[in-house]
């Protein structure tokens, strides 16, 4: 397993520890709307670091090739509003397009 992987499930791990020790740690009482606030963000602020790192990383390099492509149309289709669904479909057809064409 590579070390970005290994990073990613042990955040991962701690933000749901986070999220469930939580409640239990503050006995009834309300989290604070700041923390609250930045604990409802860091599996959002995860899963766009792996996207990132998984699109433009390579070789202690930045790697713009045909993954980019489809991320910049998925990109393109969350702004226009598009279903989750036809925003997956969207990204790979224009990854396996650049992908054919290169």
């Amino acid at each position: 397993m590579s070390g970005t992987w290994l990073l990613v499930l042990l955040c991962g791990a701690g933000t749901a520890a986070l999220k469930s020790t939580g409640p239990l740690l503050l006995g009834g009482r309300p989290l604070r709307a700041g923390i609250a606030r930045v604990v409802g963000l860091l599996g959002p602020a995860l899963l766009a670091a792996l996207v990132a790192v998984t699109t433009f990383g390579g070789d202690r390099a930045l790697t713009l090739d045909a993954r980019a492509l489809g991320v910049g149309a998925a990109a393109v289709a969350i702004r226009a509003h598009a279903p989750v669904l036809l925003v997956v479909v969207v990204a790979a057809a224009v990854t396996g397009l650049a992908r054919a064409l290169a």
